[in-house]
């Protein structure tokens, strides 16, 4: 280190070599053998270090032996559900009266088409499927088996469907496969979505006056009240002003014309623009108390009335 200028790694290491009384003589790699063979051996391994971590580094009590486990006993467990299952089945199938009789029947040595009984469990079976009653209480047990366990996965419904039909029948199968994974919370949280991105929700434009603009919409299955279990809602935009309108679910499309003309148009006038769904009592003849055979947007076009239509979304 004859260099004027140390740098601060220089330094630092002069610092800690100044405690110590040597020379350092240069000699060529040639010369320097013996600790070059000495790295290159490959017998000589570094001791192994102590662990740093333990298998237990917090020192928690171990609350229960691994030999006081016995998974015999949860397994007997999920064996003696099953075997309550089938004995429920076998119960109920007595009870339905259309499976009664083709119990009857195989019962007495006769042959029932595609009908059978296991020998062992004697289980009424469809084709080598396990016939489950019309009850609701079997249906669901089976599929909690089939579709929210573990092992399932929380398949879709065609896959659910062919595990369920591989070993069982009841009436409406697919029907209530369907409706139950539909009813999935799991499968709804985790469900990829395949349809394109919703659209950009666009406001409505706001209207310069009072009754310029109208939304309307019905309020249904309501308790029957003077012959009437519905209210025709109508809105004004502008001032939030609200009309409810008794009417009936089975009204026509001419029979709302009728209220409109008697509570709007002969108080307010024609509006410029009505907001509605895509219901079909704002697409038939709505129009016809004005123009026979006229349909809605017809007399809208008339009226130089605007029709706005909105989606529904759940």
């Amino acid at each position: 280190m004859s260099s004027k200028v140390l740098t601060l790694c220089q330094a630092r290491w002069a610092e800690f070599l100044s405690e110590f009384h040597f020379s350092i003589t240069y000699r060529p790699g040639r010369l320097a053998t013996l600790p070059d063979a000495l790295s290159r051996r490959d017998n000589v391994y570094p001791e192994r270090g102590e662990d740093l971590i333990s298998k237990n580094p917090i020192n928690f009590k171990q609350l229960i032996n691994q030999n006081e486990v016995q998974p015999s006993r949860f397994f007997a467990v999920k064996v003696e559900s099953f075997l309550n299952l089938i004995d429920s089945i076998q119960k109920d199938l007595w009870q339905d009266p259309h499976y009664r009789s083709i119990l009857q029947e195989l019962g007495k040595g006769k042959s029932v088409q595609d009908y059978s009984l296991d020998s062992s469990s004697q289980l009424l079976l469809l084709k080598d499927q396990v016939v489950v009653p019309n009850d609701s209480t079997f249906q669901p047990s089976i599929l909690q088996k089939r579709h929210d366990s573990p092992l399932a996965g929380n398949a879709g419904q065609e896959k659910t469907l062919k595990i369920d039909n591989q070993d069982f029948h009841w009436s409406s199968m697919t029907q209530f496969v369907k409706d139950y994974v539909s009813s999935c919370q799991q499968c709804s949280r985790n469900k990829n979505i395949h349809h394109k991105k919703f659209g950009l929700l666009k406001p409505l434009p706001i209207p310069n006056g009072p009754w310029i603009c109208l939304s309307m919409d019905f309020i249904t299955q309501l308790p029957l009240s003077n012959s009437f279990d519905s209210i025709l809602v109508i809105v004004d935009i502008f001032s939030k002003m609200v009309v409810f309108i008794p009417t009936m679910s089975s009204s026509t499309s001419l029979y709302l014309a009728h209220l409109f003309i008697k509570n709007i148009f002969s108080k307010h006038g024609l509006p410029s623009r009505i907001v509605s769904d895509r219901g079909p009592l704002f697409f038939l003849p709505f129009g016809q108390i004005f123009v026979s055979s006229s349909k809605f947007q017809e007399i809208c076009q008339l009226l130089t009335i605007q029709k706005l239509m909105y989606r529904q979304r759940g």
